[in-house]
């Protein structure tokens, strides 16, 4: 099973060429790693690095608040494109920031706005490990003073980085070197024995 890797971020407002072009870069280096990318099926930021991903010949899963493809695309306008697969939450936009963070193993911030610190709380307080594409813009650059302000230990590892590449290296190497369960229980490590039915 692939690593899935949620990137969030601003869906809207001011986004300029140079913030877009970093997002797409972001998702581009999580296809080059062999992982699948998870966004929140949006647009702006979330769907420059889904491209990316597309583009460098990677899996995208989008999680819409939507209950249907009409709704995704009606109600909440957002593209269907290039999803290689949609889950549809029916949560509405507050409630899928909770299946964006569980549906990922580990997540990338890129600029953001409230919906953003919303599933950086979720992240955080859920003690996940957490990557911050610094100086993308919106809160890039304060999520992890708002961590530290919280006065709480969670667990949560923040690791921030300029450099889209260089912050999923540093993020990969930091998950593949935890302790997770499918590698190291030996009764999840054998094959499942067939269960007799009566």
């Amino acid at each position: 099973m692939k690593t899935q890797v949620g990137v969030m971020g601003s869906a809207g407002g001011n986004l300029s060429q140079e913030q877009l072009a970093r997002a797409y870069r972001l998702g581009k280096a999580v296809a080059e790693r062999d992982c699948l990318t998870v966004t929140g099926a949006c647009p702006g930021l979330p769907d420059a690095a889904a491209h990316g991903a597309h583009d460098a010949g990677g899996l995208v899963m989008g999680i819409s608040p939507a209950h249907s493809r009409e709704e995704h695309v009606d109600v909440y306008a957002s593209p269907l494109e290039p999803y290689d697969a949609m889950v549809f939450s029916g949560s509405g936009l507050m409630g899928r920031e909770v299946h964006n963070i569980h549906s990922s193993d580990f997540v990338i911030f890129v600029g953001g706005r409230s919906g953003t610190l919303g599933e950086f709380a979720i992240a955080y307080d859920e003690g996940k490990l957490i990557g911050v594409l610094t100086h993308s813009g919106g809160l890039s650059n304060d999520l992890a003073k708002i961590a530290k302000m919280t006065g709480k230990e969670t667990g949560a590892q923040i690791i921030q980085d300029d450099d889209p590449v260089q912050l999923v290296e540093r993020c990969l190497k930091t998950y593949e070197q935890a302790a997770r369960p499918f590698l190291t229980s030996p009764a999840l490590a054998q094959p499942a024995t067939p269960t007799a039915r009566f």
